[in-house]
């Protein structure tokens, strides 16, 4: 039985900000935190929506649409920087009026979640990083090259299919081909050239070392985004941080592992997924 409950708008920031709500507080989920997950780089909302159906279950789940991406609002004059999208959750949490909520982001949007964190914003309990880039000044860059962004885009601006998105990405599945295909020209080219060139100027590492709640790490064992000696130093800042790798998996870790994925949450939010 599905756990998705509806999809809405609500003014925060001073934008519109699309959601797909899974779950709800009925039963056992009134006593545990909300959980906002925040998507990367060129994910819509809806292409998440099969990790929103498992937090569902155990947890009331919101998933954004990030600024410039799905149906939230996108144009040539908006910012696209690290600092609104972080401003943007924490205005979001603040309409929403959640009382106790964890942050979960996956690579950008782990990024975006460091940064909303740091806004201290009031009812956060922990936070989840799922394979950020750790990428900034001074290190080395991004592993993800911007043309699969940039053409993939193109592609998907102008119209195309599953198969059209198969060379961009070999191993996904058909049902996960064609909902990247439908969604994938929702993301606006700017806000995604903007947030890759966060990548290189911000400093996630100093962000991460700043949480003052409970943190999470989960990293993928390919893809080449989080290495051991950058996990090291992320908990070396931040002795608290927990960490897992999850093995057989590449950096759209439950596309390539979604029993690892859901198993390496252990208890952090307060009671296992239910996968």
């Amino acid at each position: 039985m599905t756990t998705f409950l509806y999809g809405a708008n609500i003014a925060a920031n001073g934008i519109r900000q699309h959601y797909l709500r899974y779950g709800g507080t009925a039963g056992a989920r009134a006593e545990r935190p909300a959980i906002v997950l925040v998507p990367g780089i060129t994910s819509p909302a809806i292409t998440w929506g099969f990790v929103g159906e498992v937090l569902g279950r155990t947890h009331d789940t919101y998933v954004l649409d990030v600024r410039g991406r799905g149906l939230s609002s996108a144009s040539d004059l908006l910012d696209y920087s690290l600092n609104a999208q972080g401003a943007d959750v924490a205005a979001f949490v603040t309409a929403l009026g959640l009382r106790n909520f964890s942050l979960v982001g996956h690579s950008m949007g782990a990024r975006i979640a460091a940064r909303a964190a740091m806004r201290e914003p009031r009812g956060l309990v922990s936070v989840v990083l799922v394979d950020p880039p750790v990428s900034g000044p001074g290190r080395r860059p991004y592993p993800g090259k911007l043309p699969w962004y940039v053409d993939s885009m193109a592609l998907a601006r102008a119209g195309t299919d599953a198969e059209g998105m198969r060379a961009f990405c070999p191993t996904w599945t058909e049902a996960q081909l064609q909902l990247r295909a439908e969604w994938l020209h929702t993301c606006d080219e700017r806000a995604v050239l903007d947030s890759y060139e966060d990548f290189h100027i911000d400093d996630f590492h100093a962000d991460a070392a700043r949480l003052g709640v409970p943190s999470l790490l989960i990293t993928a064992q390919h893809g080449d985004v989080v290495r051991d000696e950058e996990v090291a130093e992320l908990q070396l800042a931040t002795p608290a941080m927990r960490h897992v790798r999850v093995p057989d998996a590449g950096h759209m870790i439950p596309w390539d592992n979604a029993a690892g994925f859901y198993a390496a949450f252990g208890d952090f939010l307060g009671v296992p997924l239910d996968h």
